[in-house]
């Protein structure tokens, strides 16, 4: 069963935001984002859908888990900062057919702890763009992205 991590769809700009970073929303783009990872995603048949509190993570996979009638169960381990923790919450996971919503920076730690060796042009390749998810397996014992996916937003 696959693990799935998922970076948070288009949010509207940090800095014309002046609210809490926290409670910053999807954009329009954005919602039609979370809303494409639906076909994307449901056929993985994930029992839980975790993410960060952020509320532009919990409205990325809101639509998702609404579809699949499951919670969206927010977790400390996915907020921003948190890659390390991150790390661990996926090591731990992996094999268990759940979604992980998180950000950049945090994606951007997983990216290079689960590909060790790589060169900077292929992690380029597999960095994840909002909205986009990876599917993780595993390999030799350690947790490994098996395909990168990319939602085809409805114009």
């Amino acid at each position: 069963m696959p693990l799935i991590v998922v970076r948070h769809a288009r949010a509207g700009r940090r800095s014309a935001w002046t609210g809490e970073d926290v409670l910053r929303p999807l954009s329009t783009r954005g919602q039609a984002q979370a809303t494409a990872l639906i076909p994307l995603l449901s056929g993985l048949h994930p029992r839980r859908i975790l993410s960060s509190p952020a509320v532009r993570c919990m409205q990325t996979v809101a639509p998702l888990a609404d579809a699949l009638g499951l919670p969206v169960e927010p977790i400390d381990s996915l907020g921003e900062g948190r890659g390390t923790i991150a790390l661990g919450l996926v090591v731990r996971m992996v094999g268990e057919p759940a979604i992980l919503c998180t950000h950049r920076d945090v994606a951007t730690e997983l990216l290079e702890a689960l590909t060790p060796g790589a060169t900077a042009k292929a992690r380029y390749r597999l960095r994840l763009g909002k909205g986009d998810a990876w599917v993780l397996g595993s390999e030799n014992g350690r947790p490994a992205i098996t395909e990168h996916l990319r939602p085809e937003p409805s114009p």
